[in-house]
């Protein structure tokens, strides 16, 4: 058994950092980046279904694509033109991306994948490959 010295100190000093800057650090990078979008993935008789949560998008700004049994499913936007009727006082979004990858097994049919947004959820669905039915066959002894 290990025992762990409890700090209080420590606690104090990660609040007070954290409030003592709260709300005026936030958003200072002008590069915002979601590294990890939340994914649910399901397998089924037919095949698999991820589910990717990703909000306030279009359907046209996502690539998907498959290369060398690796699935990439990627978002990128840009910042938009400054409107010159307002004066800037803080912008904290103006370009977001992110990128997820997952290894695709030999048995998916990667010809019939198929993807749906919708209600900010990035459906995509990889069907099994049919399985090679082999039909018994009787060897007569010459």
């Amino acid at each position: 058994m290990t025992i762990i010295k409890h700090n209080p100190a420590a606690y104090h000093s990660l609040f007070n950092e954290f409030f003592n800057n709260f709300p005026s650090t936030w958003g200072r990078d002008t590069e915002a980046t979601w590294s990890v979008v939340p994914v649910n993935i399901y397998e089924s008789e037919n095949g698999f279904q991820l589910e990717l949560n990703a909000p306030g998008r279009n359907k046209e700004d996502f690539k998907i694509n498959i290369e060398k049994g690796l699935l990439t499913v990627s978002f990128e936007k840009k910042e938009e033109a400054a409107n010159k009727e307002l004066k800037t006082i803080r912008k904290e979004f103006s370009y977001t991306n992110f990128k997820r990858s997952f290894s695709v097994d030999e048995n998916i049919n990667t010809e019939a994948i198929e993807a749906v947004y919708e209600n900010g959820v990035l459906k995509l669905f990889l069907p099994k490959k049919e399985e090679v039915k082999i039909s018994p066959k009787e060897i007569t002894v010459k």
